[in-house]
């Protein structure tokens, strides 16, 4: 359990050396479950942003034949064949345009997020940074 920050300018060496165990633990748990958090939303968001790719390749998948399908038809006949193909077309590309931005807008949410291998770099430099300080 963490306890909530209180002055402690009057506590004596040997109390603030007793309580050093304690933030450490603390310290150490808080920076795991940090660590666990952002390995589970980093998951979360990597499989949703690859569920968007697999929708986009399935639609591509089925765009090629009906863009060929498009050529034959708009060969062969004069305007209403090819151009329902057509629409069709335009519409699977509509949706390709949406899903793959859904996934590039997931991707990018996983891109911006702080690593906690990052957060313990910034405490040891903190922790170097002020032990520098103390010696001079």
């Amino acid at each position: 359990m963490l306890r909530g920050y209180r002055d402690r300018a009057d506590d004596s060496l040997l109390t603030l050396l007793g309580d050093l165990p304690e933030l450490v633990r603390n310290l150490v748990t808080a920076e795991i479950n940090a660590a666990k958090a952002w390995v589970s939303r980093t998951a979360k968001d990597a499989g949703m942003g690859g569920l968007w790719f697999v929708i986009v390749l399935f639609l591509l998948f089925w765009a090629i034949p009906v863009l060929l399908a498009f050529g034959i038809i708009g060969l062969s006949s004069w305007w209403p064949a090819w151009l329902s193909a057509l629409a069709v077309f335009g519409l699977l590309l509509v949706f390709i345009v949406i899903f793959a931005l859904l996934g590039l807008a997931r991707f990018r949410k996983v891109m911006k997020r702080q690593n906690p291998g990052q957060a313990v770099a910034t405490d040891v430099r903190i922790i170097k940074g002020d032990s520098a300080n103390d010696r001079s």
